[in-house]
């Protein structure tokens, strides 16, 4: 007969989530994990610092994360200080993520989520198994209005998925880093919108008859208005969709 504590691990494996779980940590394992993130940031800053003095960017500054499944790319943008509107900073590739196009459903179903979200600084964890991570939040509110469970979905390193998208450990190193500046510097939370691909007309009406394709023309809806405005849309939603609105 398994233990009750080998029935929890078990379940949590199966969720995709169990290596990430954010324990406790004592006043020497938070000190510990502060000088980790610490010697990342002195390896890392100065030469991205000199990428983003070639854009004109600042650390710090508002952050906005777009990834694209088919393409396999996670685009990171930061406001520009004049004028309010996000430049793409760098795109960068997606190492793998579980499941194919369409949206996750359901706890154990492998699949990467597609949808709208966003990570405050209580989702940010510099000590994951999977090198640095944050938590995507889903289920959002429209998916549990929809029924659909599942938990501890990431962007995350070491390149190795169930369920989240993994970047390569270099990769993630400079997302994580921007990301917490950005929340440091007082951006309360970042939004992260999740795309089954490029959501151009022509590549949507290839979708069209398909199970997902009123789905994914909703997901459109966000995609365009941040093409059009270059800010990230206020979204919201109701039990039909998501909608959206000027940030």
């Amino acid at each position: 007969m398994f233990k009750p504590l080998t029935i929890l691990l078990l379940l949590l494996m199966i969720s995709g989530g169990w290596l990430l779980l954010r324990p406790r940590l004592s006043a020497s394992s938070k000190e510990a994990v502060s000088l980790r993130v610490e010697k990342i940031r002195q390896a890392v800053m100065p030469r991205l610092q000199t990428e983003l003095d070639a854009k004109n960017l600042q650390p710090g500054s508002p952050i906005f994360i777009r990834i694209f499944k088919e393409e396999k790319i996670l685009e990171l943008w930061i406001e520009k200080m004049e004028g309010g509107r996000f430049e793409l900073f760098k795109s960068y590739p997606i190492c793998t993520f579980s499941g194919t196009l369409g949206p996750k459903l359901s706890e154990g179903d492998k699949q990467a989520p597609e949808g709208f979200y966003f990570v405050p600084p209580t989702r940010m964890n510099p000590n994951s198994r999977f090198h640095l991570s944050f938590n995507l939040g889903y289920p959002n509110t429209y998916e549990r209005s929809q029924g659909r469970t599942g938990s501890f979905l990431m962007v995350h390193g070491n390149c190795v998925s169930i369920g989240c998208y993994a970047m390569g450990d270099r990769q993630i190193e400079e997302i994580y880093l921007l990301a917490d500046a950005a929340l440091k510097g007082g951006q309360p939370f970042f939004r992260v919108h999740c795309f089954p691909f490029q959501m151009n007309a022509d590549r949507l009406k290839k979708e069209s008859g398909k199970q997902w394709h009123p789905f994914w023309i909703n997901l459109k809806q966000g995609y365009d208005h941040f093409e059009k405005h270059k800010r990230p849309p206020n979204v919201s939603s109701s039990q039909t969709g998501y909608l959206f609105s000027d940030s």
